[in-house]
């Protein structure tokens, strides 16, 4: 069983890694781009029969600061 799990920064914190990939871009000369918000996928194989429930015991527990960030879970 695999599952991907999306990782972002909730809205209102700052992200200092989106900030410069807007400005790397416009210097490449990118223009238009008004906004880049940077954020990680974690692909996880499982043990068939995993529960979503633990998967996101996963995800509070280690795999996102929910304090700063929030999460989605696809199953496949």
């Amino acid at each position: 069983m695999k599952a991907r799990v999306h990782v972002m920064l909730k809205n209102g914190v700052l992200d200092p890694q989106g900030d410069a990939v807007r400005h790397a871009l416009g210097t490449l000369g990118f223009d238009g781009v008004n906004g880049v918000r940077q954020g990680k996928v974690i692909d996880l194989d499982l043990a068939d029969g995993t529960s979503e429930e633990t998967i996101r015991d996963m995800c509070e527990k280690l795999l996102a600061n929910t304090v700063i960030e929030s999460y989605s879970v696809e199953i496949a």
